[in-house]
This record gives C-alpha cells, sequence and structure tokens, in this order.
C-alpha cells in the first residue's frame, strides 16, 4: 500500500511559494511558504510540514491506541490526541527535535494504569512514531 501526495514549489526559499496536492484531494492546491512555516501559525495563510506531521502522527496514534483497546475488550468513546511538533535552527540548519502528544481518553471500563500501559505502548508502535524515531516523542495521557 502506498499512499501519495505532492509538492510544488516556486521560487526562492524566504519569498517563494509552494501547494501541496494529494490522491484523495484532502490538500487540493493548499498553499504553503516561509511564512506558513516559520512566522504565520495561525493557519489562513497555508500550512506546512510540521502541521502535517503532527495531524499524521495524532490521527495515526489515535487509530493504533484504539486498535489496541478495542483487541484487549476496552471501546474508547473518545480518543483526543493533540500533537506538537517543534522545529529549531541548530547550527546552520533547520531540525524536529520533539513530538509532544496530549491525549485525553473516554474507555469505560478501564484503569488508569491498564489505559497508560496502552498509551504508552501505541506511542512506541504507531507507523508513524516508528517512521519517526530519530525524534524525541513524549506523551502526556489523561484518562477522564
Amino acid at each position: 500500500m502506498k499512499r501519495r501526495s505532492t509538492a510544488i514549489w516556486q521560487g526562492n526559499g524566504m519569498e517563494g511559494k509552494g501547494v501541496l496536492q494529494s490522491t484523495s484531494g484532502v490538500l487540493n492546491n493548499t498553499p504553503y511558504s516561509f511564512n506558513t512555516r516559520f512566522k504565520n501559525e495561525d493557519g489562513i495563510a497555508g500550512t506546512n510540514p510540521e502541521e502535517l506531521i503532527a495531524a499524521a502522527h495524532a490521527g495515526c496514534y489515535a487509530m493504533a491506541l484504539s486498535f489496541a483497546l478495542t483487541a484487549a475488550g476496552y471501546i474508547p468513546t473518545e480518543l483526543k490526541v493533540d500533537a506538537a511538533v517543534n522545529i529549531e535552527f541548530v547550527t546552520d540548519h533547520f531540525e524536529i527535535n520533539k513530538i509532544q502528544l496530549n491525549l485525553t481518553g473516554d474507555v469505560p471500563g478501564i484503569s488508569v494504569d491498564k489505559f497508560l500501559e496502552f498509551a504508552n505502548s501505541a506511542k512506541i508502535n504507531c507507523p508513524v512514531s516508528q517512521a519517526l524515531k530519530a525524534v524525541e516523542i513524549t506523551l502526556d495521557a489523561k484518562l477522564t
């Protein structure tokens, strides 16, 4: 199975602009630029690679956790995952150096300890976490 997206960039790094496209059409000519990546965080002018990584990680993690909980007989009512991707300038280049996952779960019948066990396992084993092993990934998990 392969999933595809395309980036088209025009111009130099500081003043150029790009668009992202995906097979599903969700990213249909979605704009991105230096400003949407490093200056403007409100998302009005477009997206950026870090925001897309955060969305992919949050979605993958929530799904992996749901599968694991369901397989063990715990059906989640809701898993809310916020992923924050940190990018910093290091020496002479930008580097993604940390991802913070914040999880709030509503899972009837599960103890806090069991929930945290599943939450930590999913953090390690979801496919996006596996792909991002070079980055520190932290988790704050709460059961409601």
